[in-house]
């Protein structure tokens, strides 16, 4: 009897939940702000992937006189037309053929032994062609440059930051509209308060995956367009741990943010409540950000569980984390989740239906549903 009530129960509990997360998905769909936000996400990945191909004007030409300047040119990736002599080449950067030229210095004033014919500016890449610089050798060199490392993990950041602000915003908005206009009071008649939360937390969720699960696909694609498969191989596995990080860390702070609604009754005190969960999504985009380059303070990051869905896929992209640290790192973020989630549910039920002004954490916690 016992059993057969209590899959009862937890049928009962899976399909509230589900009606209450097939309802905020709905809500959301329909706005026109849900899908003009995500243009503008696939719009700025193709945008960044696209944008240095179509504003670089192609390897700089020149004209070379000999066969040195030719070799030197072609040795830097430049454009090489071969003329006969000064005059010829002269005429070639005057008519606009070529960007500039390398002829041979008669008078030995070059320590290289060459000279640059350039119409109205120096061209700053031919000079860098022609410069005697000193071999440098790299005791430890890096899988990816300082600044590949910086947008890469600028973008996570700010990918993250987006979604767990706009997301676990109207989570919070939500709440507080569902409270204000006393419609709370007549869904909790019909299905339990955590049956509320678990639905809101699991339609954004779904909402948010969803959203991102396409931009990973489509990331790829951009970085292919843009002819920028170097980049993508060393990106790869790095998104693809982003995308399991991205999801707990969102659920991590979906509760609080619902949380965040439920201990006040007006719209208007909204920027209060959600000082502490806005200080927390600020974490992981600040101090990744602003150290990235110290890797005790990187490492440390990619632990705590509420920066953790940011700083560890940097330190895998950059090449600073051993295989085993991001399984062991999802794990305790995985902890981290269930035990938000459980705390959440029981402030989410001692504040739901208390009006009249903010509800203290305490007095939510003390509370029974």
């Amino acid at each position: 009897m016992d059993s057969q009530t209590n899959n009862q129960a937890g049928s009962t509990f899976l399909s509230s939940t589900r009606l209450v997360a097939e309802r905020e998905i709905r809500t959301q769909i329909q706005s026109k702000g849900f899908w003009l936000t995500f243009a503008v996400l696939v719009v700025g990945i193709f945008a960044m992937s696209l944008l240095p191909r179509l504003f670089d004007g192609g390897s700089t030409s020149v004209a070379a006189v000999g066969a040195e300047a030719a070799q030197i040119a072609a040795a830097g990736d430049l454009d090489v037309q071969e003329a006969a002599d000064q005059q010829a080449a002269e005429d070639l950067v005057r008519s606009g053929d070529v960007d500039a030229a390398i002829i041979p210095d008669p008078a030995g004033d070059s320590p290289v032994g060459l000279r640059i014919i350039a119409l109205s500016d120096a061209p700053d890449d031919v000079i860098l062609t022609l410069s005697v610089s000193p071999p440098v050798d790299l005791l430890e060199p890096a899988d990816v440059s300082e600044g590949v490392r910086f947008l890469v993990t600028f973008l996570f950041a700010l990918i993250f930051f987006m979604f767990a602000m706009s997301f676990g915003m109207a989570i919070a908005q939500s709440v507080v509209t569902e409270k204000q206009t006393r419609i709370v009071e007549i869904l909790v008649a019909t299905i339990p308060v955590r049956t509320l939360l678990a639905g809101k937390i699991v339609g954004y969720s779904l909402l948010v995956f969803g959203q991102v699960a396409v931009l990973a696909v489509l990331t790829p694609v951009a970085l292919r367009a843009g002819e920028q498969d170097d980049l993508l191989d060393v990106i790869g596995g790095a998104l693809g741990w982003f995308v399991p990080f991205f999801i707990l860390g969102f659920v991590l702070l979906a509760g609080m943010w619902a949380v965040a609604g439920a201990v006040i009754s007006r719209q208007e005190d909204l920027g209060s409540s959600t000082s502490l969960v806005m200080t927390l999504v600020m974490v992981p985009y600040m101090g990744v950000i602003f150290f990235r380059g110290n890797d005790l303070v990187m490492t440390i990051l990619s632990y705590l569980p509420f920066s953790a869905p940011v700083a560890m896929p940097a330190r895998l992209f950059a090449g600073d984390a051993d295989s085993w640290e991001p399984f062991v790192a999802l794990g305790l973020l995985a902890v981290a989740v269930v035990a938000c989630v459980l705390v959440a549910s029981r402030l989410y039920s001692g504040s739901l239906l208390q009006t009249g002004g903010k509800v203290g954490l305490s007095k939510a916690w003390a509370r029974t549903e």
